[in-house]
């Protein structure tokens, strides 16, 4: 079994160049970025009963970033002291992070690899990242599940994903893709796209304990993003727990 659709890295292998350019095609998880990081650094936190006022918080965690695309994540995981394997299907995206974690200074294992093979490795993580990737595998319940044993028992999945409702079909695509131009037409699927009870439905299934959920919500007016409790109609970022 492998969780990858060809036809989505394909996609991803197209703009592999672009992963550190902000005014790129990966413009939107830029802006995104920190208002999700800030999510996953108090979720991660919290878990483990870490200070984020300390340098290397995360010292002595090992965390998986699946599907880590450039390193946008992967980077900053690695500057708050936790050891970080990165992972992702498309070749060209790893040789892109490689290289810029070297330019960084970073130590971080990047591989070309899939989660089921990780598994199949006997890889297990305090952490696992599933960002922007649910709805561009193959069988989001089955990768669901795989991440969850990639996780120790008392570790976090944290997945972020894209809701589907009217108003993401027309912030992702029509906005982003047709309007904006941030990304290729096609980048998305409507259809594809996870609704957060679907998705906790698939966490549950999997074993783990739904603990969090909030949305991440783009203001046009002030070109920002922040985190909301109520409003999940586009993006959103979700925590399961694996029971101790």
């Amino acid at each position: 079994m492998t969780s990858i659709d060809p036809a989505e890295i394909a996609k991803f292998e197209a703009m592999a160049a672009e992963w550190w350019d902000p005014k790129g095609k990966f413009k939107p998880l830029h802006m995104m970025n920190p208002v999700r990081l800030d999510y996953i650094d108090t979720q991660i936190a919290a878990e483990f009963g870490r200070d984020r006022r300390n340098l290397r918080p995360f010292e002595d965690l090992r965390i998986l970033d699946i599907g880590c695309g450039g390193g946008l994540v992967s980077e900053p995981m690695a500057r708050l002291g936790a050891t970080v394997v990165g992972a992702d299907a498309a070749e060209g995206n790893i040789a892109i992070a490689t290289l810029h974690a070297q330019q960084q200074g970073l130590d971080i294992d990047y591989r070309a690899t899939t989660a089921e093979a990780l598994v199949d490795a006997g890889e297990r993580f305090d952490v696992v990242l599933a960002l922007e990737i649910v709805e561009h595998v193959a069988d989001p319940a089955e990768f669901i599940a795989t991440c969850r044993n990639l996780v120790r028992p008392g570790g976090l999945v944290i997945a972020s994903t894209l809701n589907r409702t009217a108003k993401s079909f027309g912030a992702a695509i029509i906005g982003a893709e047709w309007v904006m131009r941030w990304l290729p037409k096609g980048t998305h699927e409507w259809n594809r796209f996870i609704t957060p009870d679907e998705l906790s439905g698939m966490a549950s299934a999997a074993g783990l304990d739904v603990v969090d959920r909030y949305g991440m919500v783009f203001n046009p007016l002030t070109w920002d993003w922040s985190l909301s409790h109520r409003d999940l109609s586009v993006n959103y970022i979700m925590t399961g727990r694996h029971p101790a």
